[in-house]
């Protein structure tokens, strides 16, 4: 028997619907079910064919069991390897390459040092930065984040030079982006799953977090299909097999705002009926089908075209 094994938090509707639903569909020689952890011994099989993690990135006891699994021949949803190696800048960085319209972006240093070090430890780091330059590149007013957070946390919106730094000097160790303010027209946040499934959902940022999902944007067939092509290339450079991409739309021109979401909310509550029922059967289709072709013994694994093309590359030297 194929077990299919979903690892979450907090959340309830999701995991549970997915289970629900896999299980439902009567598919021979495959259940769903929670995933339970009794024990972690290094190089032994989790006992599940694929895991959909919800959790880990807010756990790392859980990182390191996914990474075993994955050693083992488990298809973990998402590859632990790649989320515990990517962040939002290199994201922008990345979309740079492949033609993927980005806000102007910078990564600033913690505004405090990192616990066990000292001045002498940034002797490369030139000091004061060049913020003239800085902030004419990305010009005001600006919004600025942790360059490897979520769930809005710890985002500024800001005016002006003096209130940069205002809000610069209360983020601690925080490492965090400077991103230029896209003011938009239209706004959508975009499942995809499988780097080949993709639906778009207009959404409103500046509504209150449970309103969000209540906007009433109307892209056109040619926008449309212009957005799930963006959506696809960043996912499957990426190899994210379950994300979620924000598009802002300024003068027609859909910009990637936040890519890097591989744990994202699906909650019943937040992204409404019709949103919910298109992930939980995407999904879970998704997971029978990873079952079906996983490989015994394999790295059975999503690797984004980035790391695949870079390593095919170095067996050219």
């Amino acid at each position: 028997m194929k077990k299919i094994g979903i690892l979450f938090g907090k959340e309830r509707s999701f995991p549970q619907a997915i289970i629900e639903r896999i299980n439902h569909k009567q598919i021979d020689d495959i259940i769903a079910e929670p995933v339970l952890i009794s024990k972690v011994m290094q190089g032994e099989d989790s006992g599940y064919t694929v895991i959909i993690d919800r959790i880990s990135q807010d756990v790392p006891f859980y990182r390191a069991y996914l990474k075993n699994a994955a050693l083992c021949g488990t298809a973990v949803i998402n590859n632990p390897f790649w989320w515990s190696a990517d962040e939002k800048f290199f994201n922008n960085c990345l979309a740079t390459k492949i033609n993927v319209p980005v806000p102007k972006t910078v990564i600033l240093p913690s505004n405090s040092l990192p616990d066990d070090t000292s001045d002498a430890s940034f002797a490369n780091l030139v000091y004061p930065l060049d913020w003239e330059s800085i902030f004419q590149y990305v010009g005001f007013p600006a919004y600025m984040k942790p360059f490897a957070g979520g769930g809005w946390k710890h985002v500024f919106k800001l005016k002006n030079e003096e209130d940069f730094f205002e809000k610069y000097n209360t983020t601690g160790q925080l490492v965090m982006l400077l991103q230029e303010e896209i003011i938009f027209e239209e706004y959508y946040r975009c499942y995809c799953i499988g780097g080949k499934y993709v639906r778009i959902m207009p959404y409103e940022p500046r509504n209150p977090h449970h309103l969000r999902y209540e906007a009433h944007f109307n892209p056109s067939p040619q926008l449309l299909q212009e957005m799930t092509d963006i959506v696809i290339r960043i996912n499957q450079y990426l190899g994210y097999d379950f994300n979620t991409v924000e598009l802002a739309v300024r003068n027609g021109i859909p910009f990637a705002i936040d890519f890097c979401n591989p744990a994202p909310d699906a909650d019943k509550a937040s992204v409404g009926e019709e949103n919910f029922e298109w992930v939980v059967e995407t999904a879970a289709n998704f997971a029978i089908e990873r079952a079906q072709t996983q490989l015994p013994g394999r790295d059975n694994l999503t690797w984004g075209e980035f790391v695949k093309r870079s390593c095919a590359q170095s067996k050219l030297y």
